[in-house]
């Protein structure tokens, strides 16, 4: 029998405008696809925590509880070295993001204790975000992953600066030493593509383990068109512009097969689901 492979960053309707799965639906999806776990990781926030958990726990589904983060780093060190070499996420005033997973009670504390602090310790203007200097009070018992191709790592390699994801990359693992793992996604994105084999190489040459993940934020591939709308309505724009960004019909819930067909050349990446589950 295969080895499960488990979503580890599902997000629900609590992702305001982002997910469009409530969670009795994203159970009863893990549920007939054989996942004997499932993570919730909902934007910036834990209000589907406790719905999650009971509705998991009710058909033997083993419930992790994680955040989609934003995530900045602000250490002094990293500001003067790369003053001249600032860029544009491209998603103006939006931090990068992370995945955190609680492993125990304590980092379920934390995860509260961070999700609170990336409200409240902002300026008003500014979207919700973590820094490093949080997470050095509150990354025990959190399992960590960059966070696909809008985490912190990918995106300073998607505009070329190799130096500044060496550091941001130095900067989580200094954080979550053997905790955190570098997520590999292909959702059939040309980005996904351009940044996979420095992603890898950075991975190995540190030691840190790769990971298959799914953003899964649809049910189905035919639900891609409404939940293309729906982000259109958050961030302002029409369906017809040319010049927006743009999801695929992989964002939806794929089947473990799938998921095996999809990583068939990264074994190591589908594994590395069910060790996190199990951690």
């Amino acid at each position: 029998m295969a080895e499960p492979i488990i979503h580890l960053r599902a997000q629900s309707a609590y992702s305001l405008l982002e997910g469009a799965i409530k969670l009795p639906r994203l159970v009863e999806l893990a549920h007939g696809n054989d996942m004997p776990a499932l993570g919730l990781a909902d934007r910036n926030g834990m209000f589907g925590a406790l719905e999650f958990s009971e509705k998991a726990a009710a058909v033997g589904i083993q419930p992790i509880i994680g955040m989609l983060s934003g995530f900045r780093c602000e250490q002094r060190e990293h500001a003067e070295r790369y003053q001249r070499q600032k860029f544009d996420h491209g998603r103006t005033g939006s931090p990068a993001s992370i995945v955190l997973l609680a492993s125990n009670q304590k980092g379920y504390r934390n995860l509260m204790a961070l999700s609170s602090r990336a409200f409240l310790e902002k300026d008003d203007a500014d979207q919700p975000h973590i820094t490093e200097a949080m997470l050095e009070h509150h990354a025990d018992g959190l399992i960590c992953m960059t966070g696909g191709v809008e985490g912190p790592v990918a995106e300073a390699l998607l505009h070329g600066n190799t130096r500044q994801a060496d550091w941001h990359l130095d900067v989580l693992h200094a954080l979550f030493g053997d905790r955190l793992y570098v997520e590999i996604q292909r959702h059939g994105m040309q980005s996904e593509q351009q940044i996979e084999p420095a992603m890898i190489e950075m991975a190995d040459r540190r030691g840190i383990p790769i990971v298959a993940t799914n953003s899964v934020l649809f049910a189905e591939p035919d639900d891609f068109t409404a939940h293309d709308a729906m982000i259109c309505i958050a961030q302002g724009r029409a369906v017809a512009d040319s010049d927006r960004p743009k999801l695929t019909p992989e964002f939806h819930f794929r089947a473990q097969a799938a998921m095996r067909e999809t990583f068939s050349d990264l074994p190591d990446a589908l594994s590395a689901t069910i060790e996190i589950a199990q951690r």
